[in-house]
């Protein structure tokens, strides 16, 4: 079965919510579970619209928090394909929080989930390919091979002497 293939921007994604009273924490900041079910949505959205099937998320890779997200503010998700594997695909996401009282835009954190694609036996399906247009995209693709394989070795999926992208950063 041969796919057409995407570019990221097609896979693109703004996931916008406004910080209510029930999504904070006793310091009337966003709580990180909130913010990270918000981001599993984003990113689901993003892949699914690249690969145009239903999927489920296989990873998600460190989330450090840089900035606290504040009761009333706006939290904007922008999320979008970096690469594409057989079944499985790489999402970037960046989140903003917003006062739009201040009229003031920070970061949050930014963070990189991996979904696979699902045929309708629930079974992993393949996926297009990803074009890139833009030497961000590009960065962002050649490093998800690496990602990539830090994440199979930390699952215990892959032997670290399998890593040759990995290898080449430190031979």
């Amino acid at each position: 079965m041969s796919l057409k293939a995407k570019t990221a921007k097609e896979s693109y994604i703004v996931m916008t919510e406004l910080v209510l009273p029930n999504d904070t924490n006793v310091f009337g900041n966003l709580m990180g579970g909130r913010l990270m079910y918000w981001m599993d949505i984003a990113a689901a959205l993003s892949a699914q619209k690249h690969c145009n099937a239903p999927v489920v998320t296989a990873s998600v890779d460190n989330i450090s928090f840089e900035n606290p997200i504040r009761l009333g503010n706006v939290v904007h998700i922008q999320a979008n394909v970096t690469r594409s594997f057989n079944s499985s695909m790489e999402v970037h996401l960046n989140v903003w929080g917003e006062d739009m009282t201040q009229q003031y835009r920070y970061k949050s954190n930014e963070a990189y989930y991996t979904f696979v694609a699902l045929d309708p036996n629930r079974k992993p399906r393949p996926v297009p390919q990803l074009i890139t247009e833009t030497e961000e995209e590009l960065r962002l693709f050649d490093g998800a091979l690496r990602r990539r394989q830090l994440r199979l070795i930390l699952g215990g999926k892959m032997k670290p002497q399998d890593a040759e992208e990995l290898r080449a950063l430190f031979l």
